[in-house]
């Protein structure tokens, strides 16, 4: 099977490990929307050496009211959970393990379903992220009603990360499965993946 993960030409410093969740400098992911599990639901993203930094296995189910972004060793990273109440939903993200923790029960962020729609096929939803201190902070996610491409930008418009379907060295666009995450520097890059899993979740991607 054809490797999904970027060339070898793109390697990071070798001082930077798997398990990094910031960088100095801008960085590239490849996510897979496939488990590891047999192909099954959920996602896996490698770095620009090739090594999987996250992964989502959700087996046989989709668009699962309860995820996790785990490391590659399996450690849960963010528990992200869909909020029903009549016909509206919420999604929250819980930072390691929020939902066990004796101090903080609350979710890190919180991403609106009730989109703004354009043209009834774009649309923005707006992500609250939440801190120790209990001031808030407002993202934007930015893409296609059935397409996996997404920006990820500030509450100033500012471009924090943006998905892309892939393209091979010769130039040939993979499936809409395969996309190019690229996000800029010093953004947290397990909240970038924890969004985009919400974005999936939301267009029935994984």
């Amino acid at each position: 099977m054809a490797k999904v993960h970027p060339l070898a030409s793109n390697i990071i410093d070798s001082s930077s490990t798997p398990s990094a969740s910031c960088s100095s400098k801008r960085e590239t992911l490849t996510v897979w929307m496939k488990s590891l599990v047999m192909q099954g639901n959920g996602c896996t993203a490698y770095n620009e050496n090739g090594q999987i930094v996250y992964r989502i296995d959700n087996y046989d189910q989709k668009n699962s009211d309860e995820v996790y972004l785990m490391d590659l060793r399996g450690k849960v990273l963010f528990t992200i959970l869909r909020k029903k109440m009549w016909v509206f939903s919420h999604w929250e993200g819980y930072k390691s393990n929020g939902l066990d923790s004796n101090n903080d029960d609350k979710p890190l962020f919180q991403v609106r379903k009730n989109c703004r729609v354009h043209l009834g096929k774009d649309f923005s939803c707006k992500v609250t992220l939440r801190y120790n201190n209990n001031q808030a902070s407002y993202y934007r996610l930015e893409g296609s009603a059935g397409k996996s491409a997404l920006r990820i930008v500030d509450g100033q418009g500012g471009l924090l990360a943006e998905a892309k379907r892939k393209q091979s060295s010769s130039g040939v666009v993979l499936g809409d499965d395969v996309l190019t995450l690229v996000i800029e520097a010093r953004v947290d890059h397990s909240l970038v993946m924890a969004l985009l899993t919400v974005y999936g979740l939301m267009q029935r991607k994984m």
